[in-house]
């Protein structure tokens, strides 16, 4: 009982109900080169249509990782990914036109939430790469910045403007001229028809297409060219004005200059922020803040918060008793200074290297992409280091894309370079599909889809069950091979631990295989078997934690295998193991492993086998013969 000074009723309560925990097994997990997104940073993808959102569309230059991905959860839904950069020349597009690389929010907290970012002008896009430099950004700082009244004061013509003219000379002629910025729409003597403003040079010069005469008196309205977008001009927010403060509040605009991020459709609106605030403390009527560095880079999802506008010398402050900075004029610039950067092996591994970590990071299958030695070997060493993980391979596309009559040599020649592995497995190609974001067919290696199958036979099944075969190893998305192996080539691969994907007329295309890239003869050359004791020996060593820093006696040993037998009968039941063994007694625990401070319990298993060769005898027999005469003679 717990120790007491007086009398008294202690209660204790004691935990004898652990169990062995569920663990996911249908994880997959990639790096790879992608066009926008966080960069360093692993992110869980559940569809295409999120992968598509968060990482960017696929290219001409990231297609093979792209699909990989998208064809893995066209069978699953749980993909871990990371961005691989450069981080000397993948950059950040900004305002001012000088990238800078801002890997993602851990980095731009760290680095750029506070710092003095002046050199890149008020925002800069979302994530690195080409991408961002279809953004354009628009501010509308105040009511005169949204829409003036201008006069012209002199005559500067009396003819009325012809049909097509394109130039319109104001100077000094029109009060107020510096408040005309490009972009600006304009419409003279109070026309419905208003033209946008294509540049203001430092005489004041409009360059636009206008109705009407500019003599004497001549009104010329200007707005901001997003004032429709918004209705009303901003001005001073009731949290300001109540505590006497003025003009704090702005509009911002986010638009896809380009149409990159909208189908081809430039000038599409992406984001719109509307009377947010320029004081530090501002907050909506539920209390929220309504700062505009706050709410966009809470928000957004294409632009960063780098630094105030040009000219705002007290945006940023509190509210109290604050006329904030008037600023006549709206800010707008396109982002460039994007920059993909060299995507090589050294930034991809590096990459892969945060899925590395099965403490940290929880992933069960690992997809390669594109086919490559380098990145393939090094991902092996990831998946034994692990222990809980395999890794999915496919040989380079040279080796089966227009490679006729040399594919096999080719495969394998791809195979020998690799590691002798249980927790590695390789299938022979790539297959054709169809690429609808860019109206092309692509090749696409088939790891992705093997993966995929693997997480569908956990789903449909158990990972114990063999991912290949009619049953369960059907490949999606289709439309050929590069190389669909004849029974002969077939046997060649298989020896060496490539397995077949194979088109069968009338049946589809098929993972035909089930080999692990271990070279020596063992149950673990077997895919099936392999999952198997992943799963097992995660489990059960989760549960074991429950165990550490009790006493080694008969109890604790006893409570172990009390909650692992259970478990194994599960299994069994449903097909993983024929049978097993716990032993956790004084046989394996003796005086030395107790005074050593350590806990051994052995666990035996019988793996069930998955089915890869048949036999079929069919035995012709004369009518006056019975079968009991025959029956297991041949």
């Amino acid at each position: 009982m717990a120790f007491q000074l007086s009398p008294g009723v202690n209660v204790s309560e004691i935990d004898l109900t652990t169990i062995v925990p569920s663990i996911a097994t249908s994880i997959g997990g990639i790096a790879g080169n992608f066009n926008w997104g966080p960069v360093s940073e692993v992110v869980t993808v559940s569809d295409e249509v999120r992968l598509a959102s968060a990482f960017g569309r696929p290219d001409n230059t990231n297609y093979e990782y792209w699909f990989s991905a998208a064809n893995f959860l066209a069978y699953s839904n749980n993909l871990k990914v990371v961005r691989a950069a450069n981080t000397t020349t993948t950059l950040n597009a900004t305002a001012n036109g000088s990238g800078v690389l801002i890997k993602n929010s851990d980095d731009y907290i760290a680095n750029r939430e506070s710092a003095s970012n002046t050199t890149y002008g008020p925002f800069g896009a979302r994530w690195a790469g080409v991408l961002g430099n279809s953004l354009r950004i628009s501010i509308c700082p105040s009511t005169q910045a949204f829409s003036s009244n201008l006069t012209v004061t002199d005559t500067l013509r009396t003819n009325a403007v012809s049909a097509g003219e394109t130039t319109i000379n104001i100077n000094g002629s029109v009060n107020a001229a510096a408040n005309i910025a490009n972009n600006d729409l304009i419409s003279v003597d109070g026309g419905l028809t208003y033209v946008r403003v294509a540049s203001v040079n430092a005489t004041a010069i409009i360059t636009a297409t206008a109705p009407g005469a500019l003599n004497v008196g001549t009104a010329i309205l200007r707005k901001w060219q997003y004032a429709d977008n918004f209705g009303v001009a901003p001005g001073t927010s009731s949290y300001t004005s109540g505590l006497g403060g003025s003009g704090d509040e702005m509009h911002v605009i986010v638009v896809d200059e380009d149409g990159q991020f909208s189908s081809g459709v430039a000038n599409t609106i992406l984001e719109r922020y509307s009377f947010v605030s320029k004081a530090s403390d501002a907050l909506n009527n539920d209390g929220s803040s309504n700062y505009y560095k706050t709410i966009i880079n809470s928000q957004s999802r294409y632009i960063w918060w780098l630094t105030h506008q040009p000219g705002s010398s007290n945006w940023g402050t509190t509210a109290v008793a604050k006329t904030f900075t008037n600023i006549n004029t709206p800010f707008s610039a396109s982002m460039t200074a994007g920059a993909d950067g060299t995507i090589g092996n050294t930034e991809i591994i590096t990459a892969y290297g945060l899925l590395a970590n099965a403490d940290t990071v929880d992933v069960s299958l690992l997809i390669s992409g594109p086919g490559n030695s380098t990145i393939a070997t090094d991902l092996i060493s990831k998946a034994e280091s692990r222990k809980d993980a395999v890794v999915f391979l496919s040989p380079p596309k040279s080796a089966v894309v227009n490679n006729a009559g040399n594919e096999s040599t080719s495969i394998l020649s791809f195979r020998s370079g690799l590691t002798s592995s249980s927790y590695a497995f390789m299938d022979s190609g790539y297959k054709y599909q169809y690429d609808r974001y860019n109206d092309v067919y692509r090749w696409i290696p088939l790891n992705g889809d093997v993966a995929g199958i693997c997480a569908r036979t956990d789903q449909e099944r158990d990972p114990w069950f063999s991912p290949g075969g009619l049953n369960r190893g059907i490949v999606k998305n289709s439309i050929k091979l590069a190389y669909n192996p004849t029974k002969a080539e077939r046997d060649n691969l298989y020896v060496q631990g490539v397995n077949p994907v194979v088109t069968f007329a009338g049946e589809g295309t098929i993972l035909f295989g089930d080999k692990t890239l271990l070279s020596k003869p063992s149950v673990f050359d077997r895919i099936n078997v392999r999952r198997l004791f992943i799963v097992l020996e995660k489990t059960i060593a989760r549960a074991a934690r429950s165990s550490l820093f009790e006493f080694n006696d008969q109890f604790t040993r006893a409570q172990f295998v009390n909650l692992v037998e259970p478990f194994l009968r599960d299994v069994q039941g449903r097909r993983g193991l024929t049978d097993y063994r716990v032993v956790c007694d004084d046989s394996n625990n003796t005086a030395n492993v107790i005074d050593a401070n350590q806990f051994v319990g052995d666990i035996y298993i019988k793996p069930a086998r998955s089915v890869n060769f048949i036999q079929l005898n069919f035995v012709a027999v004369r009518t006056g013969v019975t079968f009991e005469e025959i029956v297991g003679r041949f």
